[in-house]
């Protein structure tokens, strides 16, 4: 399954929730996420905030979302340098 992701544009997303510590309302907490998921709707990540919604007592304060490609071209930089050996 990873497999299929990667080739049909899959991207590893990580988000950072940061959230109200249920019992400790004025306290933030950090909770990383990280999946495999479509950009630019996140379909799994929008799945998991609707899940933290219903079901987690920590109210969401924040979300902040970055993604890279899993599969892509080999980066690489040319430098014309030499080298002398004494």
């Amino acid at each position: 399954m990873t497999l299929f992701k990667q080739l049909n544009d899959y991207r590893l997303t990580t988000a950072e929730i940061i959230y109200h510590l249920p019992d400790y309302p004025d306290l933030l907490q950090s909770f990383i996420w990280q999946e495999l998921d479509l950009s630019p709707d996140f379909p799994v990540l929008t799945s998991f905030l609707e899940f933290w919604e219903k079901n987690i007592e920590g109210k969401m304060h924040s979300v902040a979302i970055t993604n890279t490609e899993i599969i892509k071209p080999a980066e690489m930089q040319h430098y014309q340098t030499s080298f002398e050996l004494h």
